[in-house]
Protein backbone atom coordinates (compact mmCIF):
# COMPACT_ATOMS: atom_id res chain seq x y z
CA UNK A 1 0.00 0.00 0.00
CA UNK A 2 1.25 3.46 -0.90
CA UNK A 3 1.24 5.94 2.00
CA UNK A 4 0.85 9.59 1.05
CA UNK A 5 1.47 12.38 3.55
CA UNK A 6 -0.52 15.38 2.30
CA UNK A 7 0.28 17.76 5.16
CA UNK A 8 -2.41 20.41 5.63
CA UNK A 9 -4.66 20.56 2.58
CA UNK A 10 -8.02 22.10 1.72
CA UNK A 11 -10.90 19.64 1.83
CA UNK A 12 -12.54 20.16 -1.56
CA UNK A 13 -9.42 19.60 -3.73
CA UNK A 14 -8.60 16.52 -1.64
CA UNK A 15 -12.13 15.18 -2.14
CA UNK A 16 -11.85 15.79 -5.90
CA UNK A 17 -8.47 14.02 -5.97
CA UNK A 18 -9.90 10.96 -4.21
CA UNK A 19 -12.67 10.70 -6.78
CA UNK A 20 -10.25 11.21 -9.67
CA UNK A 21 -7.88 8.55 -8.33
CA UNK A 22 -10.75 6.08 -7.96
CA UNK A 23 -12.12 6.90 -11.44
CA UNK A 24 -8.73 6.27 -13.01
CA UNK A 25 -7.60 3.19 -11.11
CA UNK A 26 -7.34 -0.18 -12.80
CA UNK A 27 -7.08 -3.77 -11.67
CA UNK A 28 -3.38 -3.36 -10.89
CA UNK A 29 -3.47 0.08 -9.27
CA UNK A 30 -1.82 -0.01 -5.86
CA UNK A 31 -4.04 0.82 -2.89
CA UNK A 32 -3.25 4.09 -1.14
CA UNK A 33 -3.63 5.56 2.34
CA UNK A 34 -3.71 9.36 2.47
CA UNK A 35 -2.88 11.13 5.73
CA UNK A 36 -3.98 14.76 5.90
CA UNK A 37 -4.98 17.64 8.18
CA UNK A 38 -7.73 19.97 6.98
CA UNK A 39 -8.48 23.63 7.68
CA UNK A 40 -11.91 24.09 9.31
CA UNK A 41 -14.72 22.54 7.25
CA UNK A 42 -18.07 20.83 7.80
CA UNK A 43 -18.87 17.90 5.52
CA UNK A 44 -22.25 16.31 4.86
CA UNK A 45 -22.81 12.65 4.02
CA UNK A 46 -25.18 11.58 1.26
CA UNK A 47 -28.17 11.22 3.56
CA UNK A 48 -27.28 14.09 5.88
CA UNK A 49 -29.92 16.55 7.05
CA UNK A 50 -28.57 20.12 6.68
CA UNK A 51 -30.69 21.05 9.71
CA UNK A 52 -28.04 19.32 11.84
CA UNK A 53 -25.79 22.30 11.07
CA UNK A 54 -27.07 24.58 13.81
CA UNK A 55 -24.80 27.58 13.12
CA UNK A 56 -21.79 27.22 10.85
CA UNK A 57 -20.17 30.44 12.11
CA UNK A 58 -18.75 30.99 8.63
CA UNK A 59 -17.08 27.57 8.39
CA UNK A 60 -17.45 26.15 4.84
CA UNK A 61 -20.03 23.40 4.34
CA UNK A 62 -19.29 20.76 1.69
CA UNK A 63 -21.67 18.09 0.35
CA UNK A 64 -19.86 14.77 -0.14
CA UNK A 65 -20.71 11.28 -1.37
CA UNK A 66 -19.66 9.38 1.76
CA UNK A 67 -22.02 7.71 4.19
CA UNK A 68 -23.00 9.33 7.46
CA UNK A 69 -24.28 12.69 8.63
CA UNK A 70 -22.51 15.99 9.27
CA UNK A 71 -19.04 16.10 10.79
CA UNK A 72 -16.28 18.63 11.36
CA UNK A 73 -12.66 18.56 10.23
CA UNK A 74 -10.10 21.01 11.51
CA UNK A 75 -6.52 21.58 12.63
CA UNK A 76 -5.22 19.12 15.20
CA UNK A 77 -7.16 16.17 13.75
CA UNK A 78 -5.67 13.14 12.02
CA UNK A 79 -7.65 12.39 8.86
CA UNK A 80 -6.93 9.11 7.05
CA UNK A 81 -8.43 8.34 3.64
CA UNK A 82 -8.47 4.72 2.49
CA UNK A 83 -8.38 4.30 -1.28
CA UNK A 84 -8.74 0.54 -1.49
CA UNK A 85 -9.92 -2.15 -3.89
CA UNK A 86 -11.86 -4.52 -1.64
CA UNK A 87 -11.66 -7.27 -4.25
CA UNK A 88 -7.99 -7.56 -3.31
CA UNK A 89 -8.57 -7.62 0.45
CA UNK A 90 -7.27 -10.23 2.83
CA UNK A 91 -8.43 -13.69 1.83
CA UNK A 92 -9.14 -12.53 -1.70
CA UNK A 93 -11.93 -10.09 -0.84
CA UNK A 94 -12.86 -7.82 2.02
CA UNK A 95 -16.44 -6.79 2.65
CA UNK A 96 -17.40 -3.26 3.68
CA UNK A 97 -18.43 -4.41 7.15
CA UNK A 98 -15.02 -6.04 7.65
CA UNK A 99 -13.30 -2.85 6.54
CA UNK A 100 -15.29 -0.73 8.99
CA UNK A 101 -14.44 -3.18 11.78
CA UNK A 102 -10.74 -3.08 10.88
CA UNK A 103 -10.72 0.74 10.86
CA UNK A 104 -12.46 0.91 14.24
CA UNK A 105 -10.03 -1.63 15.71
CA UNK A 106 -7.10 0.44 14.44
CA UNK A 107 -8.45 3.53 16.22
CA UNK A 108 -8.99 1.55 19.44
CA UNK A 109 -5.42 0.22 19.14
CA UNK A 110 -4.07 3.74 18.64
CA UNK A 111 -5.89 5.08 21.68
CA UNK A 112 -4.76 2.10 23.77
CA UNK A 113 -1.14 2.96 22.93
CA UNK A 114 -1.73 6.19 24.89
CA UNK A 115 -3.64 4.45 27.71
CA UNK A 116 -7.02 5.65 26.47
CA UNK A 117 -9.95 3.24 26.25
CA UNK A 118 -12.10 3.48 23.13
CA UNK A 119 -15.19 1.49 22.20
CA UNK A 120 -17.86 1.11 19.54
CA UNK A 121 -21.54 1.97 19.91
CA UNK A 122 -24.11 -0.16 18.13
CA UNK A 123 -25.66 1.71 15.21
CA UNK A 124 -23.37 4.74 15.64
CA UNK A 125 -20.19 4.41 13.56
CA UNK A 126 -17.05 5.82 15.08
CA UNK A 127 -15.18 5.39 18.34
CA UNK A 128 -16.26 6.64 21.76
CA UNK A 129 -14.51 6.95 25.12
CA UNK A 130 -15.22 3.88 27.21
CA UNK A 131 -14.70 5.15 30.76
CA UNK A 132 -14.06 8.11 33.04
CA UNK A 133 -15.75 11.53 33.04
CA UNK A 134 -15.77 11.63 29.23
CA UNK A 135 -17.39 8.21 28.84
CA UNK A 136 -19.62 8.19 25.74
CA UNK A 137 -17.92 11.18 24.10
CA UNK A 138 -16.95 10.70 20.47
CA UNK A 139 -13.26 10.90 19.65
CA UNK A 140 -13.19 9.50 16.10
CA UNK A 141 -15.61 9.69 13.17
CA UNK A 142 -15.88 7.28 10.25
CA UNK A 143 -17.50 7.62 6.84
CA UNK A 144 -16.77 5.69 3.66
CA UNK A 145 -17.79 5.54 0.02
CA UNK A 146 -17.84 2.02 -1.42
CA UNK A 147 -18.49 1.94 -5.15
CA UNK A 148 -20.14 -0.97 -6.93
CA UNK A 149 -16.68 -1.84 -8.24
CA UNK A 150 -15.54 -2.54 -4.68
CA UNK A 151 -13.28 0.53 -4.60
CA UNK A 152 -13.39 2.77 -1.55
CA UNK A 153 -12.47 6.29 -0.54
CA UNK A 154 -13.10 8.71 2.34
CA UNK A 155 -12.17 7.25 5.74
CA UNK A 156 -11.81 8.41 9.33
CA UNK A 157 -10.86 11.33 11.55
CA UNK A 158 -9.26 11.10 15.02
CA UNK A 159 -9.37 14.14 17.29
CA UNK A 160 -5.90 14.81 18.74
CA UNK A 161 -5.54 18.47 19.80
CA UNK A 162 -8.37 20.59 18.44
CA UNK A 163 -10.55 23.58 19.05
CA UNK A 164 -13.65 21.56 19.91
CA UNK A 165 -16.08 24.51 19.77
CA UNK A 166 -17.16 23.89 16.13
CA UNK A 167 -18.51 20.46 17.13
CA UNK A 168 -20.95 22.31 19.36
CA UNK A 169 -22.32 24.22 16.39
CA UNK A 170 -23.67 21.02 14.78
CA UNK A 171 -25.41 17.83 15.86
CA UNK A 172 -22.32 15.64 15.35
CA UNK A 173 -23.19 12.69 13.10
CA UNK A 174 -26.83 13.66 13.51
CA UNK A 175 -26.99 13.28 17.29
CA UNK A 176 -28.16 16.33 19.24
CA UNK A 177 -26.06 16.95 22.32
CA UNK A 178 -23.40 14.35 21.48
CA UNK A 179 -20.22 15.25 23.32
CA UNK A 180 -17.03 15.29 21.29
CA UNK A 181 -13.56 15.10 22.80
CA UNK A 182 -9.91 15.01 21.77
CA UNK A 183 -6.83 13.28 23.15
CA UNK A 184 -5.46 16.46 24.71
CA UNK A 185 -8.64 17.01 26.75
CA UNK A 186 -8.19 13.45 28.03
CA UNK A 187 -4.70 14.30 29.26
CA UNK A 188 -2.65 13.04 26.31
CA UNK A 189 -0.50 15.70 24.65
CA UNK A 190 1.06 14.25 21.52
CA UNK A 191 2.44 15.93 18.37
CA UNK A 192 0.07 15.51 15.44
CA UNK A 193 2.79 13.85 13.36
CA UNK A 194 3.26 11.21 16.05
CA UNK A 195 -0.47 10.50 16.21
CA UNK A 196 -0.56 10.29 12.40
CA UNK A 197 2.27 7.74 12.44
CA UNK A 198 0.64 5.69 15.19
CA UNK A 199 -2.73 5.55 13.44
CA UNK A 200 -1.05 4.68 10.12
CA UNK A 201 0.83 1.80 11.76
CA UNK A 202 -2.29 0.35 13.34
CA UNK A 203 -4.35 0.75 10.16
CA UNK A 204 -1.75 -1.15 8.16
CA UNK A 205 -1.66 -3.94 10.73
CA UNK A 206 -5.43 -4.32 10.82
CA UNK A 207 -5.86 -4.13 7.05
CA UNK A 208 -3.27 -6.85 6.56
CA UNK A 209 -5.32 -9.01 8.93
Amino acid sequence: MQIRQLGRAEYEPTFAAMRAFTDARGADTEDELWIVEHPPVYTLGLGADPAHVLNAHGIPLVQTDRGGEVTYHGPGQVVAYLLLDLKRGRGGRMYARELVHAIEEAVIDTLAAYNLAGERKAGAPGIYIADGPWQGAKIAALGLKVRASGCTYHGLALNVDMDLAPFGWINPCGYAGLRTVDMKTLGVTVPLAEAQAALTEHLLKRLKG
